[in-house]
């Protein structure tokens, strides 16, 4: 049995009244791997709902999802707000497994709309906060000696930068891969000077170094630059 099947046997046997069931993830993607789980967001009308599981099932790592519509309302607003939403993504781009009653198409096509519209506007104070502590960030990376704080600093500054291009372009956050996901999508060419400039930034040759911290300065002129002498808050 392929996934697909393994996913919609495991939702009929535990839920068997689920409303609505998504397998989602890189496991529905030429991105698989033989390290990929099953990740499967479960609709039920109330309890046990809500909670979230990780198992193993027929050999396969299952994260399970499981939400009323009003749970899943509730984390969709939370996510929103903070500019990264997985759940909306799960569902907007899953294969739905179950659809009871036309809940699954609708929180599909609501997901899609949600997510299309990009998240809420960064507000001036925030893109500042993060405009500056970029920039702090890169001071000190100019001044390290320490091979092994260079390697904290280097990755701090690849985080910080990308999640700052995607504020300032208007695109929706992610973390860990999904980040690299989101920037490479938003902007190929950033992405790549960033990425392999932090992997040159790494091994601390001077032309390295150089390569990302212009890679560094082209996150922050997206957002109006390097901000330190001036910043203060109250």
């Amino acid at each position: 049995m392929d996934h697909v099947e393994i996913a919609g046997d495991l939702v009929r046997d535990r839920f068997p009244r689920a409303r609505a069931a998504f397998l989602a993830g890189s496991v529905l993607t030429e991105r698989r791997t033989p390290a990929s789980d099953l990740d499967i967001v479960v609709l039920l009308a109330g309890p046990p709902a809500p909670f979230r599981e990780s198992l193993v099932h027929r050999g396969w790592p299952v994260e399970l999802f499981v939400q009323t519509e009003a749970d899943w309302r509730g984390f969709a607003e939370r996510e929103t707000a903070e500019r990264a939403s997985p759940l909306l993504a799960m569902c907007a781009d899953g294969l739905l497994l179950a659809d009871a009653d036309g809940l699954g198409a609708a929180l599909q096509t609501e997901a899609r709309e949600r997510l299309g519209a990009g998240p809420p506007p960064v507000p001036a104070t925030e893109l500042e906060d993060r405009r500056y502590a970029l920039t702090d960030t890169l001071d000190d990376l100019r001044g390290c000696t320490d091979p092994l704080e260079r390697t904290y600093l280097v990755a701090e500054l690849l985080r910080r930068a990308s999640e700052l291009a995607l504020l300032a372009g208007g695109h929706w956050l992610g973390g860990g891969k999904w980040l690299s996901r989101r920037l490479a999508a938003a902007d190929p060419a950033l992405h790549d000077r960033l990425t392999t400039g932090a992997a040159a930034a790494i091994t601390g040759t001077p032309e390295g170094l150089d390569a990302f911290t212009a890679a560094v300065h082209e996150a922050l002129s997206r957002a109006g630059g390097p901000l330190w002498a001036g910043y203060r808050r109250g």
